[in-house]
């Protein structure tokens, strides 16, 4: 029966820990980061609001740093025209989605008041080049936007 408890445990432990492409992909985003540009899966004149935070042009520019020791990490708006300063954030890399084969990412801003979280695809990841991708509904059909970074 000991050993039985034993093994269990062990199982438990190994399977709650990070596969080792998460930690592979944790290892490759550390550092910072610049959201180069936002692009958009339709052409128009949209609103956006990104993360409850800022519109497009405000978080193009934008500088983004990931401790991934901790899950947590900053990014920096410093457009005069817009609401500017530092926001930390909390971040998870959990396993590719089978269907899509990206990375679920999920980003959690902290200090929001009603403690919301946004899932996005994390499409590509090289030393250099990040891309996520967050799919949404507008007036009933799908919307994607897409979101290209530069590590500094």
């Amino acid at each position: 029966m000991k050993k039985l408890l034993t093994l269990m445990l062990t199982i438990l432990l190994f399977s709650c820990g990070a596969s080792k492409n998460v930690r592979t992909q944790q290892k490759v985003i550390k550092g910072n980061w610049v959201l180069t540009d936002i692009v958009y899966s339709k052409t128009g004149d949209y609103k956006v609001v990104l993360f409850n935070d800022a519109n497009k042009e405000c978080l193009e520019g934008s500088t983004w740093k990931f401790v991934p020791n901790n899950n947590t990490g900053t990014y920096t708006i410093s457009d005069p025209n817009c609401i500017e300063g530092e926001r930390e954030f909390v971040f998870v890399i959990q396993e590719t989605d089978l269907n899509t084969g990206y990375y679920d990412f999920l980003l959690k801003p902290k200090n929001n008041e009603n403690n919301i979280g946004f899932r996005l695809d994390l499409m590509q990841l090289t030393e250099n080049t990040m891309v996520w991708q967050q799919n949404i509904m507008v007036n009933g059909s799908p919307f994607l936007i897409k979101m290209n970074f530069t590590k500094q």
